[in-house]
C-alpha cells in the first residue's frame, strides 16, 4: 500500500458513508447467523446474506469477506475510485473482471463515536493459513477493544498513543484531546494509522520511532499502550504487532518505568500488558520495584493467568505456526527458554499510574479475574479521583464525613434457617469491577445506614450504643475497613 492523495481520502470517506457502510449495517445486511459466523472468521453465511448487488452489500463482500467483486459492482459502490485504489495497493485486479482488497477497511464503533479502520486483511478466514508478515498491521481486535474501554475519556490537553498500529486508540483519544500524537516502529503501521485518521477527518501527529523515542522530553496528559508484550525468547521470528525482540517482559518494564517521565503533574499512563511470574517469588513483588519511586499512584489488576503450556500454544497459534513442520520444535524451544528462566505462568492484565506530587503515592496490586461491567474507564477514572479525596482526610475528618453507600451495592447473607444472625454477610458491587466482600455485622450497619444523613461517627456511636460497646472500641476497628471500603467504592463522598 502507498499513501492515498488528499482527495481520494475524501472522495473514498464520501462513497463509505453514502453506502452505510457502518456496523450497525453491516449487522442488519448479515442477518444474526451470519454475523455471528462472521465473527468466528468464516464467511460462508455472510456471502449467502450478500449477494443483492446494493453498495453496502458490495463493500461488505469486498473487504469483511476478503471476496472477488465484479468490476461493475465496485464501481457502484466506490464511484471514480478503482483506478486510485488499484494504484494505490488498497485493491488489486484481476484478468476476469473483478476485484479484490489487498487492505481492510472496516467499519468501528463505540459509545464514543463511529469510525472506518484501515489494516492488513484478517488472516484465517473459513480455515485458510493464518501466517502473516513480520509487519503485519493488526486490525480491530480484542487487546485493543480491552485498552480502549480502559482508557479514562475526561477532556485532556495532550495524549500520546504509544504502539499505534491502525490507529484505533488515536480515533478515540481524537474524541477528547486537544492534541494526539501516535507513534510506531513499523513504517506499515504509521502508513495505515495515517490513512485511518485521514479517513475519519481527525487530527494525529504520526511520528517513526521506538518506545518513547518519538516524544523524548515532551509531558502528556494521558498516555494509552498495549505494547508488543508477548514474552518470548530471543533469536525468533518476530511479529512486529506483538513481539518487541526484548527478553521476558522486559519492554513491559521499561514503557511502565518510563511513563513517569512524560506525564504532566496529574498525567495518567494506562498499560496493557503481560508480565512473567517466576517460580518461588510472588508477581506482585516484581511489579511493585517496577513502580517504586515512580511518583505515581498506581493500580495494577491482573485478569488471567496462563501456564507456560498455553500460552505458547496461544501465540504459536496466533503466528499461523500450528501445522507446519517446525510447530514442535519451536513449541519445545520455548518451553526450555521458559524453563531456564525459571517462568512458572504468564499474567495478564493493565497497569494505571498517575503522577501526583505527594510524598506518599498509592500503590494497588491486586488478581481480579472475575467478570466486571465495560468499559472500565469510569472505574478507573472514580478510583483515581476516590485516592485524591482520601489522601486529604485525617482520620477526624473520616468520622466527620457524611458517607454515602454505592447505589448498585446489595447484601447476600448465609446461614441456618431461623438463625438469629447470619453465619456470613457478603456485600456485592453490581456496577463497574463488581467487586465483593465478607463484613461483619458492624462493617454491614454501617454501610445500611450510610445513606448521607449522619455523620460516620454518629453512626458507631448509636451502634455503640446499641451493642453496649464503648464507641473508641468500635471507632477504632472501623476507621481502616471504613477507608478500605472507600477505596474499594462502596462509599461514597
Amino acid at each position: 500500500m502507498t499513501p492515498l492523495e488528499t482527495d481520494v481520502v475524501r472522495r473514498l470517506r464520501d462513497a463509505l458513508a453514502t453506502a452505510d457502510y457502518t456496523v450497525d449495517s453491516v449487522a442488519e445486511i448479515l442477518g444474526p447467523v451470519a454475523h455471528a459466523a462472521l465473527g468466528r472468521n468464516e464467511t460462508t453465511a455472510a456471502r449467502r446474506a450478500t449477494t443483492g448487488g446494493t453498495p453496502g452489500e458490495t463493500l461488505t463482500r469486498l473487504w469483511l469477506l476478503q471476496s472477488s467483486v465484479a468490476r461493475p459492482d465496485a464501481e457502484a459502490a466506490l464511484p471514480g475510485l478503482l483506478p486510485d485504489l488499484l494504484a494505490a495497493g488498497v485493491l488489486t485486479g484481476a484478468d476476469d473482471g473483478h476485484v479484490r482488497a489487498a487492505v481492510d477497511v472496516s467499519p468501528y464503533s463505540t459509545d464514543d463515536g463511529e469510525w472506518w479502520v484501515v489494516s492488513d486483511l484478517t488472516p484465517g478466514l473459513d480455515g485458510a493459513p493464518n501466517a502473516v508478515a513480520a509487519d503485519h498491521v493488526l486490525g480491530i481486535s480484542s487487546a485493543s477493544g480491552s485498552l480502549a474501554q480502559l482508557a479514562v475519556r475526561r477532556p485532556v490537553g495532550r495524549a500520546l498513543d504509544l504502539g499505534t498500529g491502525c490507529g484505533v486508540q488515536a480515533l478515540h483519544l481524537a474524541e477528547h484531546a486537544g492534541e494526539v500524537v501516535a507513534t510506531d516502529v513499523n513504517e506499515r503501521a504509521l502508513l495505515m494509522a495515517r490513512t485511518t485518521a485521514a479517513l475519519n477527518g481527525v487530527e494525529v501527529d504520526v511520528r517513526a520511532g521506538s518506545l518513547y523515542e518519538p516524544v523524548a522530553g515532551e509531558r502528556f496528559d494521558l498516555v494509552v499502550t498495549n505494547p508488543p508484550f508477548v514474552v518470548s525468547p530471543p533469536g525468533g521470528e518476530l511479529l512486529v504487532y506483538r513481539d518487541s525482540g526484548l527478553p521476558g517482559d522486559e519492554v513491559v518494564r521499561r514503557v511502565v518505568t518510563e511513563a513517569p517521565g512524560h506525564l504532566t503533574p496529574g498525567g495518567v499512563a494506562q498499560v496493557l500488558a503481560n508480565w512473567v511470574h517466576v517460580e518461588g517469588r510472588p508477581w506482585q513483588e516484581r511489579l511493585e520495584e517496577w513502580l517504586a519511586g515512580s511518583g505515581c499512584d498506581a493500580w495494577v489488576v491482573q485478569r488471567e493467568v496462563a501456564d507456560p503450556a498455553e500460552y505458547v500454544e496461544l501465540w504459536l497459534r496466533d503466528a499461523g505456526v500450528h501445522g507446519r513442520p517446525d510447530y514442535v520444535s519451536r513449541y519445545d524451544a520455548w518451553l526450555q527458554w521458559f524453563a531456564e528462566q525459571g517462568v512458572s505462568g504468564i499474567g495478564f492484565g493493565w497497569l494505571t499510574l498517575r503522577r501526583t506530587d505527594r510524598a506518599r503515592p498509592v500503590t494497588r496490586v491486586e488478581d481480579w479475574p472475575h467478570a466486571v461491567e465495560q468499559p472500565l474507564g469510569p472505574t478507573v477514572g472514580d478510583w483515581l479521583e476516590r485516592v485524591d479525596r482520601l489522601a486529604d482526610l485525617d482520620d477526624r475528618a473520616v468520622l466527620a464525613a457524611r458517607w454515602r453507600r454505592r447505589g448498585d451495592v446489595v447484601e447476600e447473607t448465609t446461614g441456618e434457617p431461623g438463625a438469629a444472625d447470619p453465619e456470613t454477610i457478603v456485600v456485592r458491587q453490581q456496577r463497574g469491577l463488581r467487586r465483593a466482600r465478607q463484613v461483619d455485622t458492624v462493617t454491614a450497619a454501617v454501610l445500611g445506614a450510610s445513606d448521607g444523613e449522619l455523620s460516620l461517627h454518629q453512626i458507631l456511636a448509636a451502634l455503640a450504643q446499641l451493642l453496649e460497646r464503648p464507641v473508641e472500641e468500635l471507632v477504632a476497628s472501623a476507621l481502616p475497613e471504613v477507608r478500605s471500603l472507600v477505596d474499594d467504592g462502596y462509599l461514597l463522598f
